[in-house]
């Protein structure tokens, strides 16, 4: 079974699951603008910021290769948030793209993307952290457990394009110490490491909460199953299955798990990319255990996403557990993870549900790629969000990595299973 899920068309719904020659080309031209959006506006080229604000205060000592995350429109500004692991999935996105576009060249940036990485690792192999990557996120030198996670899958598949094997080394090393320091037990993680103090600290979500929870079961990419899949240690298996049961366990409402941060339980705000991180992954949980509790579960979050999409095919970043939203504030990165998950839900039920939402969505999303403009920095990307007016004329267009990031994911998923069907 693909690892991919299966392709529906966005523009011929009548011939969904076939791809004809004209919709590849279309879907090949908004993923090619995409990845020169990711390599030629958003990586950065020099080992020095320039014109970045770097308000959060990283603290790196190269940032050649990392992707710029924040565009601001109106003030044509860039900033960062937590550019390790945006800069990971960008990985992922160029290689995938590599793959579906039959485009060696996307190895190069990518690359060049885990020369970042590289530098933002704990070498030395005898410094008790070794193989922590310094996934800053909360503050200067406060780094996120699931930024870690998330930063890594990209490392696995440049690996395996490349032939190198170092790129698995160091994601292996990397899962290796969040197993070993940040592991709780029970399917439950700590949050954040103060890497300046050398210590578990309580992350800064916590005073949002009104159990006092200090930990989450953290399942994101499903790291700890491809590294013992990589490894073949046993204790990595075991640490991604009691983290899928936890989550069966916590999981309110239904198909997203509003109890955990970036979640705001005591505001029934439930956070767009969520039901993807935790959900998504329970999909390979069921593959390998077979258990259909997992399945279902991951079919839960697929609906989730079906009843936060608008009639449009978009979604809100303050999406409520009723699923009222704001008029403004989209997260259209969102959308494109709920692509990616409708993708394998389809691929092992053939629910026309899923191939619905999929043309609705990705529609959407192709009419929110920048094309035509006069402001460099967004050609080729994705519309993350459109801020509320504020009585000026500037503009409301935000832009965020994650939403061409998880775009391109998302075509080269479509694009690749297609051709695993030899259409």
């Amino acid at each position: 079974m693909s690892d991919y899920g299966n392709y529906v068309s966005p523009i011929r719904p009548s011939g969904y699951p076939a791809i004809d020659a004209d919709e590849r080309r279309e879907l090949e031209v908004a993923l090619r603008r995409a990845c020169a959006w990711l390599t030629d506006v958003a990586q950065i080229k020099g080992e020095t910021l320039t014109v970045e604000k770097n308000t959060p205060r990283h603290r790196y000592a190269s940032w050649r290769g990392a992707i710029r995350g924040e565009y601001s429109s109106d003030r044509r500004e860039w900033d960062f948030f937590a550019p390790v692991w945006h800069t990971g999935q960008a990985i992922k996105a160029l290689v995938l793209a590599s793959r579906a576009l039959g485009d060696a060249s996307l190895l190069g940036p990518a690359e060049l993307a885990a020369s970042f990485i590289g530098g933002a690792r704990v070498n030395d192999p005898n410094d008790p952290d070794h193989g922590l990557i310094l996934a800053f996120e909360n503050g200067p030198t406060g780094i996120n457990t699931s930024a870690i996670l998330e930063a890594v899958d990209g490392l696995f598949l440049l690996s395996e394009a490349t032939g190198r094997s170092d790129y698995k080394e160091w994601a292996l090393a990397a899962v290796r110490w969040v197993g070993a320091r940040m592991y709780r037990g029970a399917g439950l993680f700590d949050d954040c490491y103060e890497f300046s103090e050398r210590r578990i600290v309580p992350g800064p979500w916590l005073a949002n909460l009104p159990d006092g929870r200090e930990t989450r079961p953290l399942i994101d990419d499903g790291i700890f199953l491809k590294a013992y899949r990589e490894s073949g240690d046993g204790r990595m298996r075991t640490i991604f299955l009691e983290t899928a049961e936890r989550l069966l366990q916590e999981e309110e409402p239904a198909g997203n798990w509003i109890r955990f941060v970036p979640c705001r339980i005591a505001t029934g705000i439930i956070h767009p990319r969520h039901a993807y991180w935790w959900g998504h992954p329970l999909l390979a949980a069921h593959d390998e255990t077979g258990d259909a509790r997992f399945l279902e579960c991951a079919i839960r979050a697929g609906e989730w996403y079906l009843n936060a999409m608008r009639t449009d095919g978009g979604l809100f970043r303050n999406t409520t557990r009723d699923f009222r939203t704001p008029s403004f504030g989209h997260e259209n990165s969102g959308i494109c993870c709920a692509i990616i998950l409708w993708n394998d839900l389809w691929q092992r039920t053939a629910d026309e549900r899923w191939a619905a939402a999929i043309r609705t969505a990705l529609r959407f999303c192709r009419q929110l790629q920048f094309s035509e403009t006069s402001d460099p920095n967004l050609t080729g990307a994705l519309l993350e969000r459109v801020r509320p007016p504020d009585g000026t004329d500037r503009s409301p267009f935000e832009l965020r990595d994650l939403g061409t990031i998880f775009y391109a994911q998302a075509i080269s998923r479509l694009l690749i299973s297609s051709s695993e069907r030899g259409e």
